[in-house]
């Protein structure tokens, strides 16, 4: 298990304690963090990502709810509920890739969580990620084909029925992985 999981995982567990107990202070979770992480560069991430949730709760509640047909905050389960906003708080707030961040959190639904869990937090963190579909261009702003432009391809210039595609990529060679030295992560 990694440094970057085990810190997850606690502030999956400051996060649920908060939720059940909202007297908690800012110093006890501090002080269970440094209790329970497992070295100062876990402790330090898990503080990050605990404090930057509790920022942006409102927020990310609120796009929690907003992606979640038919589902309130208060109908989840305590555990999914802390999942997806540690997940919502890395996927809007974070430059952690959405993958990794998704898998993480799915992975903390299966630890913790019900049988369902996982199914349910890989869903609604998949809605949260932030898209870039505003990109292409609206379909107004491209030309009109004309009817030269517009004619369906003979017969001739598509392969016959028992010749297979041929493929124009060659194969390559496996490349080697990109290794980082000295990463405290990695380890």
């Amino acid at each position: 298990m990694s440094l970057r999981n085990q810190a997850r995982q606690l502030v999956v567990q400051m996060l649920y304690q908060v939720d059940l107990n909202p007297e908690i202070t800012a110093g006890e979770v501090r002080r269970m963090i440094e209790e329970h992480g497992h070295n100062n560069t876990s402790r330090t991430f898990a503080w990050q990502l605990f404090t930057g949730v509790m920022e942006y709760k409102p927020q990310i509640d609120a796009e929690i709810v907003r992606v979640a047909e038919n589902w309130s905050l208060k109908r989840m389960a305590v555990t999914d509920r802390n999942i997806l906003r540690l997940g919502g708080y890395e996927l809007l707030h974070t430059e952690t890739p959405s993958a990794v961040v998704i898998d993480e959190a799915v992975e903390l639904a299966r630890e913790f969580g019900s049988a369902q869990s996982s199914q349910f937090v890989n869903g609604i963190l998949d809605k949260l990620i932030p898209r870039t579909d505003n990109l292409v261009t609206p379909l107004e702003d491209k030309p009109v084909p004309t009817k030269e432009e517009h004619q369906v391809p003979s017969s001739k210039d598509q392969p016959l029925p028992d010749q297979p595609p041929q493929d124009k990529m060659l194969p390559q060679p496996p490349s080697t992985p990109y290794r980082k030295l000295n990463n405290p992560w990695a380890k």
